[in-house]
């Protein structure tokens, strides 16, 4: 199928260097409450890419949790594909497409596990089926049929009918921590503005304009 006709000019605005903030965390920041306050169904979705031993890179969509100076929290089951292709190397990219303002962000760095306390603190603010969810999914491992998913999820509902429900050992988050922050935003004509921020060995921010 030839679909090289469909093409539309980005005209939602520019980024100059006078635009930026210094810190490319505040940057985010910025950015993500006018996606959130856009018509943007989930602006805390993002890509992540992580690469196996073989080379292959492999991607899928995770919620963004929090995040501050301190890096970028999801949470996922520990045994996930996603899980042993970080724990083989923990290099790994993510990704904000926020097309309704024709910008993207994209963030290098290192994943690193957060404590047990607080993936435990954010999973206990999960709905009580969602928590009972990440006890029975062995996610990414081969299932026989959404019946048996069902059949293991009525029964550990049954298990865990009365109390709190216990954080599950092989569950919790991940924060990456960013060595580089790049901001996309689209121009017409092809000719998109974009910063790439480089952390620097004092600590600080190099912040160099890219050709698109």
């Amino acid at each position: 199928m030839d679909i090289s006709h469909f093409r539309r000019e980005y005209l939602k605005g520019g980024l100059k260097r006078t635009d930026l903030d210094q810190d490319p965390v505040n940057q985010f920041s910025r950015w993500f409450e006018q996606a959130r306050k856009t018509t943007i169904a989930d602006p805390t979705a993002m890509i992540l890419a992580t690469v196996n031993p073989q080379g292959q890179p492999s991607q899928r969509t995770v919620l963004l949790k929090y995040f501050d100076h301190d890096g970028f929290v999801f949470f996922t089951n520990y045994g996930s594909r996603k899980a042993e292709e970080i724990a083989g190397n923990d290099r790994v990219s993510l990704l904000f497409v926020w097309l309704e303002l024709d910008r993207q962000v994209i963030i290098s760095g290192r994943a690193v596990k957060i404590s047990a306390a607080d993936s435990a603190r954010y999973f206990m603010s999960r709905p009580r089926e969602s928590q009972i969810a990440a006890w029975v999914s062995s996610q990414s491992h081969n299932l026989s049929s959404r019946q048996a998913l069902m059949e293991k999820f009525f029964e550990m509902k049954r298990k865990f009918s009365e109390g709190k429900i216990p954080l599950p050992s092989f569950w919790g988050g991940y924060r990456v921590v960013a060595t580089e922050i790049e901001f996309w935003q689209g121009r017409e004509n092809r000719l998109h503005d974009r910063f790439m921020y480089q952390r620097t060995g004092d600590g600080s921010w190099d912040i160099q304009r890219l050709s698109p």
